[in-house]
């Protein structure tokens, strides 16, 4: 899919890799762009760079009243979606031992559910179209796990289960899928958890860092080929057929690196 001329719905888009793709998007000649945020100050200003093709929208897309609200104004104002990018994610950097029920509760609605009620709001029109595209933003982390926070690594997991199960069903009445898989990203989100903390190390040592520009340039790459999986970290591939070669190997690799990211001092 070329995103050329089509409107493109960006979530969490204030900031990161969302940013970067809603200018990244504008910039390859979309018709429209809705940027979408919490922060609606930060949307403004990334439909401001864009210019007249961009409208910001503050939006909670752990609610599905505002996802389908948001959906409901792109259209209204840029026209049919082409491509929905339910990118917003969050991270609590806490383990088992120390994440509550609302960590795990509001990880789930913002990792996972969104991208069940952006589905929700959209596939619907795509299908009555006869087309459309999703990209979920899903991180390596949902393939390979993730060191040191728990509800993250579930929440992206069963998003791709998801992304998958949509992919399935959907296919053949003319939708397309793909999930965006990085590992380490140069974001405000991973940057808080601070340089010391395990997950942070665990993504130092697992490969580069990328900017949010750069993955950019793999997502457009990856939706003109119509990749399901996006793999801006080629490497991550090598670990998926590792993963499911030899499990058991896997598994305790995983499990001396991890205790070697503890053992570093976190």
């Amino acid at each position: 899919m070329r995103v050329r001329d089509k409107v493109v719905v960006v979530t969490g888009a204030a900031s990161g890799i969302g940013r970067a793709m809603a200018l990244r998007f504008a910039g390859e000649g979309a018709a429209g762009v809705l940027v979408a945020d919490l922060d609606e100050a930060g949307a403004s200003a990334v439909a401001k760079e864009i210019g007249d093709r961009a409208v910001a929208v503050r939006a909670d897309v752990s609610v599905e009243a505002d996802v389908r609200a948001l959906a409901d104004t792109a259209e209204r104002a840029l026209g049919p979606i082409g491509l929905f990018c339910s990118n917003a994610g969050i991270i609590t950097g806490h383990g088992l031992d120390e994440a509550s029920d609302l960590d795990w509760s509001r990880t789930l609605a913002v990792n996972t559910l969104a991208h069940v009620y952006a589905a929700r709001a959209v596939l619907p029109r795509m299908v009555e179209r006869g087309g459309g595209y999703l990209l979920n933003t899903c991180s390596a982390a949902g393939l390979v796990s993730c060191p040191g926070d728990a509800p993250y690594a579930v929440s992206k997991a069963a998003a791709i289960s998801f992304a998958e199960w949509v992919a399935i069903h959907y296919r053949a009445r003319g939708v397309r899928v793909s999930v965006l898989c990085p590992q380490g990203v140069r974001t405000p989100m991973t940057l808080g958890l601070g340089e010391d903390h395990v997950t942070a190390r665990a993504v130092a040592a697992s490969g580069a860092v990328l900017d949010p520009a750069d993955v950019a340039g793999h997502v457009v790459e990856g939706l003109e080929a119509e990749r399901f999986h996006i793999l801006p970290h080629p490497e991550v591939a090598d670990f998926v057929r590792m993963k499911a070669a030899e499990p058991d190997r896997w598994l305790d690799g995983m499990s001396r690196f991890v205790e070697s990211m503890y053992a570093g001092g976190a």
